[in-house]
């Protein structure tokens, strides 16, 4: 099963964004970002939700809890 950072980047890519489009869609520094593609930081709450809304994907996805987007 995948863990949160390879989904994170997975669903960016798929997304055709780079990590500055996202840092800057989540009001949060580029290092900031590239800790969560790295699995080094985990966002707070309300930014795990708003990346599940960004992707249309539900949270327990995201977090790699299910393989049902």
């Amino acid at each position: 099963m995948e863990t949160f950072a390879e989904r994170l980047k997975g669903l960016r890519k798929e997304k055709k964004w780079t990590q500055t489009q996202m840092a800057e869609y989540l009001q949060c520094s580029l290092r900031a970002y590239q800790y969560y593609e790295s699995a080094t930081h985990y966002p707070e709450i309300p930014d795990l939700m708003k990346l599940a809304d960004f992707f249309g994907v539900s949270t327990d996805y995201l977090l790699g809890r299910s393989e049902e987007r």
